[in-house]
Protein backbone atom coordinates (compact mmCIF):
# COMPACT_ATOMS: atom_id res chain seq x y z
CA UNK A 1 0.00 0.00 0.00
CA UNK A 2 1.39 3.41 -1.10
CA UNK A 3 1.86 5.86 1.91
CA UNK A 4 3.24 9.49 2.01
CA UNK A 5 3.31 10.01 5.20
CA UNK A 6 5.25 13.16 7.55
CA UNK A 7 7.19 12.52 10.68
CA UNK A 8 5.30 15.68 12.47
CA UNK A 9 2.22 13.68 11.86
CA UNK A 10 3.31 10.62 13.90
CA UNK A 11 2.86 9.69 17.05
CA UNK A 12 5.80 9.86 19.47
CA UNK A 13 5.79 7.35 21.90
CA UNK A 14 7.49 7.93 24.92
CA UNK A 15 9.35 4.92 26.13
CA UNK A 16 11.38 6.33 29.12
CA UNK A 17 12.66 9.92 29.96
CA UNK A 18 15.68 9.49 27.85
CA UNK A 19 14.32 7.80 24.60
CA UNK A 20 11.33 8.53 22.58
CA UNK A 21 10.43 7.00 19.12
CA UNK A 22 8.10 7.08 16.12
CA UNK A 23 7.35 4.55 13.77
CA UNK A 24 6.18 3.98 10.15
CA UNK A 25 5.60 0.06 9.19
CA UNK A 26 5.11 -0.80 6.14
CA UNK A 27 4.39 -4.89 4.76
CA UNK A 28 7.73 -5.82 4.74
CA UNK A 29 9.67 -3.09 6.42
CA UNK A 30 10.42 -0.59 9.32
CA UNK A 31 11.37 2.87 9.36
CA UNK A 32 12.52 3.95 13.01
CA UNK A 33 12.34 7.51 14.13
CA UNK A 34 14.41 7.18 17.29
CA UNK A 35 14.62 10.50 19.86
CA UNK A 36 17.68 10.21 22.61
CA UNK A 37 18.76 12.11 25.42
CA UNK A 38 22.02 12.34 25.98
CA UNK A 39 23.15 9.79 28.37
CA UNK A 40 20.39 7.46 26.91
CA UNK A 41 21.26 3.72 27.73
CA UNK A 42 19.70 1.04 25.07
CA UNK A 43 20.58 -1.90 26.97
CA UNK A 44 22.20 -5.20 25.48
CA UNK A 45 19.60 -6.99 22.93
CA UNK A 46 19.54 -8.92 20.03
CA UNK A 47 16.76 -9.59 17.04
CA UNK A 48 16.06 -11.41 14.04
CA UNK A 49 15.54 -8.05 12.35
CA UNK A 50 18.34 -7.44 9.72
CA UNK A 51 19.03 -3.25 10.85
CA UNK A 52 20.16 -0.13 9.45
CA UNK A 53 20.74 2.96 11.84
CA UNK A 54 21.47 6.19 10.75
CA UNK A 55 22.64 8.56 12.87
CA UNK A 56 20.76 11.62 11.39
CA UNK A 57 21.89 14.11 14.61
CA UNK A 58 24.13 13.69 17.51
CA UNK A 59 26.64 10.38 18.23
CA UNK A 60 25.71 6.68 19.27
CA UNK A 61 28.60 4.56 20.96
CA UNK A 62 28.23 0.84 19.97
CA UNK A 63 29.12 -1.92 21.36
CA UNK A 64 28.77 -4.68 19.00
CA UNK A 65 30.81 -7.89 18.02
CA UNK A 66 33.71 -7.22 20.58
CA UNK A 67 34.02 -3.35 19.03
CA UNK A 68 33.24 -0.34 20.09
CA UNK A 69 31.76 2.09 17.19
CA UNK A 70 30.83 5.79 17.35
CA UNK A 71 28.55 6.74 14.89
CA UNK A 72 28.20 10.19 13.95
CA UNK A 73 25.70 12.52 11.73
CA UNK A 74 25.64 11.52 8.76
CA UNK A 75 27.08 8.19 9.32
CA UNK A 76 25.19 4.75 9.76
CA UNK A 77 25.79 1.26 10.67
CA UNK A 78 24.56 -1.95 9.23
CA UNK A 79 23.88 -4.70 12.07
CA UNK A 80 23.16 -8.72 10.64
CA UNK A 81 20.50 -10.41 12.54
CA UNK A 82 20.84 -11.81 15.59
CA UNK A 83 23.81 -9.83 16.44
CA UNK A 84 23.74 -8.64 20.19
CA UNK A 85 24.44 -5.22 20.82
CA UNK A 86 23.82 -1.85 22.92
CA UNK A 87 24.15 1.32 22.84
CA UNK A 88 24.72 4.88 24.49
CA UNK A 89 24.01 8.79 23.29
CA UNK A 90 26.96 10.71 23.10
CA UNK A 91 24.80 13.82 22.93
CA UNK A 92 21.16 14.14 22.27
CA UNK A 93 20.68 12.43 19.27
CA UNK A 94 18.14 11.58 16.19
CA UNK A 95 18.59 7.46 14.92
CA UNK A 96 16.80 6.73 11.87
CA UNK A 97 16.73 2.86 12.51
CA UNK A 98 15.43 0.81 9.51
CA UNK A 99 14.90 -2.91 10.17
CA UNK A 100 13.79 -6.11 7.77
CA UNK A 101 11.67 -7.56 8.65
CA UNK A 102 9.50 -5.21 10.95
CA UNK A 103 9.79 -5.41 14.77
CA UNK A 104 6.65 -7.29 15.98
CA UNK A 105 7.75 -6.50 19.36
CA UNK A 106 8.22 -2.85 18.72
CA UNK A 107 4.68 -3.21 16.99
CA UNK A 108 2.99 -4.77 20.03
CA UNK A 109 4.74 -2.68 22.30
CA UNK A 110 6.53 -5.82 24.78
CA UNK A 111 9.64 -4.56 24.06
CA UNK A 112 10.37 -4.08 28.03
CA UNK A 113 13.84 -3.72 28.00
CA UNK A 114 13.66 -0.01 26.35
CA UNK A 115 10.86 0.72 28.98
CA UNK A 116 12.76 0.66 31.96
Amino acid sequence: MLKHIRWKDVEIERLNPLLDRQLVVGDQLMVSRILLKKGCIVPLHSHVNEQVSYILEGALKFWIDGKEIVVHAGELLCIPSSMPHNAEAMEDTVDLDIFYPPRQDWIDKTDQYLRK
